[in-house]
């Protein structure tokens, strides 16, 4: 699969106060495209960003899906700002903004973006990712389950859209349903189609994304899976929906992952990593210390990194940095500022006797003890170790009991940092775990995180963009 990824804005730091400022974070569109002729589907997330069934199920298709035939395009982080902060709409709900929106609105850019990647002439068939209330069901049956209710359900603007080639979209939605429904995790979760017939008159949906599409010969579609379930269960049955239409339009792919509810809360928990500064710097946060001291960040400089999945944000507030992944506040990085020096990009290691080449941004798994090879004219600094009168800490084996537990990555006590300077410049950092040692396993850094780049806009086209949004 050849990935392609538009970066329209990662991160994006807005100034004001120090304790939060009002820091605005753009989506990301990412092309999952197979290089072989097919129907393009686009799927949206995180249009509302306390509905983290939707987004992170979106994140999924970006990270663990390979497109063999066809097209999908995702934005998994729509409303990201809104994603952070578990609001349903920082600037109100976006997705009342369609029909119409002042320029001097907050979002007028991002409407404008996302519309013209819906009015794209390659896109086929739209899907908008949604958590609703209870169990939508056509009959009042209590208070959970009945026709105000929007969970479990895949949504029609009105039946038929003429002229398009998924333009059926009740049969279409239907089917999707079946297919759900074969694999239910209990049979009281099953799916129903949902029309609101925004045509006859339903304001509030007028307004809304899948009307916009529709109204301009895009078929298109919400996916509701219920707010009554954990995030997982939810994203669980966003994946199943998506893949119904994918097989629909004759899209084919291959997925990373078990698609079960454990396979999916799996996948969505484990992969949350970060490498700052062209990989000099690799983190593995799913397990963080609330607090991660000592950062060496690059002097004079914004923060750059590159993400294991694009929930990832990490954003400025005065003195630290908080890593944010979807919802959820992962971590706090407390920097120290640096030179850097770019003249090596490995170091030697002796892991358990044996002779390994680690480069910056691995993480190398240890049994019982590791020694940093001594090498002329750079400095080692293994965070958490010390020993009286000693500098430079190459040469040195170095156990696990020997380091402070306070200064590991995660909280269990596996992982450390080794830091490389040379003349007081930062270098570079390799992790050790001492968790998976017991096969010497040698880590580099994922894919993913070599060939996926979100970079971070500089202050003055920050500013810039700032303007263009508010109108200021």
């Amino acid at each position: 699969m050849k990935y392609v990824s538009l970066t329209i804005i990662l991160l994006a730091l807005i100034a004001g106060n120090a304790a939060g400022a009002d820091q605005t974070l753009d989506f990301t569109l990412h092309k999952l495209e197979s290089g072989h002729p097919g129907c393009t589907m686009l799927v949206i997330g995180g249009i509302q960003g306390d509905k983290p069934g939707g987004f992170n199920a979106a994140s999924l298709l970006v990270t663990r899906y390979k497109i063999n035939k066809g097209n999908v395009w995702v934005v998994p982080n729509l409303n990201f700002i809104s994603i952070i902060k578990r609001s349903r709409g920082v600037h109100g709900d976006l997705n009342r903004k369609f029909a119409s929106i002042s320029s001097n609105d907050p979002e007028y850019t991002a409407i404008q973006k996302i519309k013209s990647i819906i009015l794209d002439k390659k896109v086929d068939l739209v899907l908008n990712l949604h958590d609703g209330s209870g169990f939508y069901r056509p009959i009042y049956e209590d208070k959970l389950h009945n026709p105000n209710r929007w969970g479990q359900c895949v949504i029609i603007d009105q039946e038929q859209l003429e002229y398009q080639r998924f333009g059926n979209l009740k049969s279409i939605a239907g089917r999707a349903v079946s297919h759900v429904n074969r694999h239910l995790i209990e049979p009281s979760h099953a799916y129903r189609v949902k029309n609101t017939r925004t045509r006859d008159g339903n304001i509030e949906m007028a307004k809304t994304l899948t009307y916009f599409a529709v109204q301009h010969y895009k078929p298109a579609f919400g996916l509701e899976a219920s707010k009554s379930f954990p995030t997982h269960k939810r994203a669980y049955y966003h994946i199943r929906a998506i893949e119904s239409f994918m097989k629909i339009m004759g899209i084919e792919y291959e997925r990373k992952i078990a698609l079960s509810v454990r396979g999916i809360e799996k996948a969505i928990n484990n992969n949350i990593q970060v490498a700052l500064y062209d990989r000099k710097i690799f983190l593995d946060v799913k397990n963080a210390r609330n607090q991660l001291n000592y950062v060496p960040l690059k002097k004079n400089s914004a923060i750059e990194f590159t993400p294991s999945n694009p929930l990832i944000a990490i954003l400025n507030f005065g003195k630290k940095y908080r890593v944010y992944h979807g919802n959820r506040r992962i971590t706090h990085l407390h920097p120290e500022y640096f030179e850097y020096d770019s003249s090596i990009d490995a170091i030697t290691l002796f892991v358990d006797g044996k002779k390994k080449t680690a480069k910056f941004g691995d993480v190398v798994g240890v049994g019982k003890t590791f020694t940093v090879a001594h090498r002329e004219g750079y400095r080692i600094n293994v965070i958490g170790f010390h020993k009286a009168g000693l500098a430079n800490e190459s040469g040195v084996p170095i156990r696990q009991v020997d380091i402070q537990k306070r200064y590991s990555i995660d909280k269990t006590g596996w992982i450390y940092r080794i830091e490389v300077y040379r003349n007081e410049r930062f270098t570079g950092m390799v992790l050790v775990d001492f968790n998976h040692g017991r096969d010497n396993l040698n880590v580099g850094m994922p894919d993913r995180l070599r060939n996926v780049r979100f970079a971070q806009l500089k202050n003055q086209a920050v500013l810039n963009a700032k303007k263009d949004m508010t109108g200021r």
